[in-house]
Formats: structure tokens, C-alpha cells, sequence
């Protein structure tokens, strides 16, 4: 419960050119973290009553889902849900957030990971990712388990790295699915939560490792189309991407780091209508990691 409030706490007080080129300008940063908190709140406001009037929306709104640009009146935003746990990063040198939102109660469960688009205080852009019953690996009430359990506080300032540090470790983590000679930065322990399963059979063992679920041999799978969202104060990178052969699964993975190692990893797929899962991930045995038995988080 304590971990629950700290994270939720952390709302209130979360692509590599476009984050090159915003830092070569020198300007000054046109985001604040409490102007982000404040769009962020107001986005869970409208996501909670399926209504978007009660975002900060600007007058011009770009609407995005599973990676696909849609209407105003198409998006999961219209639906009201009854949200168990979330938690937000935000990115003040992009003026971007990244939110990762659980409903596992009732009969339509979700995941969603959304990114919201601030300019001047107003939402200019929307953009979500929905998990839900039949996606790779999702158990909503699982993800709200190891959620609520982990530790996502804001570090201190002797544990962070800087922002190039985050999304190097990222990229790390990716590079290796086709290349097993790039070293990642993780942690031990280290625990990954995927759609719903978790990457370690005791939560607490203190040698749990995410060396799991990596392609085997001379196998490759590429991650293209890799966009950040980075919040140094909680060492987290969030990175949209297309996962695996081209047109690529859409995809969310988001990297906590803690003394420049990683501690966790969250990740998001959806399906999508005319993505063939297993031709562009490889067969399940061999995309899947092994799933352990049930975790006791205590």
C-alpha cells in the first residue's frame, strides 16, 4: 500500500532525433514537472469518466491507438474505466508523459500505456497502447500484483544517471535481441513483468535475473522505430517501438534503473488486426520466456 501511494504520489509532485534536436536548440525548457502532472491528472479525470472534455486538451488534438492515428470518437478515452493503479513518468526536456494505467477488475480488463503530448499546459497529442484479454501474456490482476509491489519511487539524487545513460540501457536491452554480444546493464535482482507474467519465481531473491526470453543461436529479432520518453528523477525510460520482424508488433518497454543498473522492465504488446503474432515474433517457444511458477510477493 505504501508503494502504491509513493507511485501514485509521483504524478502528482513521467523519439531519440526529436530529443537531439530539442537539446542542440539550447532553449530553455518549456515544461515543468507540475505542468505535466496537471495534464497527466487531467487525462486520468477524462480516461476515469470516458470523457475528454475534462482533459486539458488544446484546440488541435492528434488521437493515436495501438500506433494507429484515429478519430476523437474511436479511442478506449471514451470508455469510462475504473482504474486500480497507476503510475506516470514525465519527460520535461520533451514536454512528453508516458502513463501505465491497470483496470483488473470487471469483465473488460486492461493495460494501457498512454503518452501525452503537452504544449503550453494543453494536450496536443494522445497516445495509447491497449492490453487486454487475448494480447501476448496478459493477466491484468498479475500486472497489478508485481505493479503495486515494486519500487518506483523518486530516487534519490545519488542514485540517478543521466538521461543519455537511460535510453543507452534501453537500446542495450534491444540491441541484444539481435546482436548477444551487447552487454545490459541489468541489476541483480532484476525482474521484467510481460503483459502479465513475471520473470522470477521468488520476488525477493536477491539473484533473480533478466536473462530470460532472449533469442537463441544465430536467431535475430529486430526492435525498429525506437521513440523515448525519459524521467531522470525516477531513472525510468519508457521506448515505443515496433518489436520484431517488419511491420513490427506495437510495442511498450519501459526500463527502471536504479545506480545506472536495471531493476525492472515493464512491457506492453497489443495485438493488432493483420499482424500475424508468430511471423513477426518467431514461434512462442521461441519469443516466450519461461514462465516460472506463481510468485509469492509478500
Amino acid at each position: 500500500m505504501i508503494r502504491a501511494i509513493i507511485c501514485i504520489a509521483i504524478l502528482f509532485c513521467t523519439t531519440s532525433c526529436v530529443q537531439t534536436e530539442y537539446a542542440a536548440t539550447g532553449k530553455a525548457k518549456e515544461c515543468t514537472r507540475e505542468s505535466l502532472q496537471a495534464a497527466v491528472h487531467s487525462y486520468l479525470a477524462a480516461q476515469r469518466a470516458g470523457n475528454l472534455s475534462k482533459a486539458l486538451l488544446a484546440d488541435k488534438v492528434k488521437y493515436i491507438e495501438n500506433m494507429t492515428e484515429v478519430n476523437k470518437q474511436q479511442g478506449l478515452w471514451n470508455t469510462p474505466l475504473d482504474i486500480d493503479f497507476h503510475c506516470s513518468f514525465l519527460d520535461v526536456d520533451t514536454c512528453r508523459t508516458f502513463t501505465e494505467i491497470i483496470v483488473a477488475k470487471g469483465e473488460n480488463p486492461y493495460v494501457l500505456g498512454t503518452r501525452l503530448k503537452v504544449k503550453e499546459g494543453r494536450i496536443v497529442e494522445i497516445d495509447s497502447l491497449v492490453t487486454q484479454k487475448g494480447d501476448w501474456l496478459f493477466n491484468a490482476e498479475n500486472y497489478l500484483k508485481y505493479s503495486t509491489a515494486e519500487d518506483w519511487r523518486v530516487l534519490n539524487p545519488h542514485e540517478r544517471v543521466d538521461r543519455q545513460t537511460l535510453i543507452n540501457a534501453g537500446n542495450a536491452y534491444f540491441d541484444h535481441f539481435s546482436d548477444r554480444s551487447v552487454e545490459i546493464p541489468f541489476n541483480t535482482p532484476c525482474a521484467r513483468l510481460e503483459g502479465g507474467l513475471y520473470t522470477t519465481k521468488d520476488f525477493d531473491d536477491p539473484n533473480a535475473t533478466c536473462y530470460v526470453g532472449f533469442p537463441e543461436g544465430d536467431d535475430k529479432l529486430p526492435i525498429l522505430k525506437r521513440d523515448y520518453v525519459v524521467d531522470v528523477d525516477v531513472g525510468t525510460v519508457n521506448i515505443f517501438c515496433r518489436f520484431g520482424r517488419p511491420p513490427g508488433m506495437p510495442d511498450s518497454h519501459t526500463f527502471r534503473l536504479v545506480n545506472g543498473k536495471i531493476r525492472y522492465v515493464h512491457t506492453l504488446t497489443p495485438s493488432v488486426p493483420g499482424l500475424d503474432f508468430n511471423e513477426i515474433m518467431g514461434p512462442p517457444s521461441e519469443a516466450k520466456p519461461e514462465a516460472p511458477s506463481s510468485v509469492d510477493v509478500k
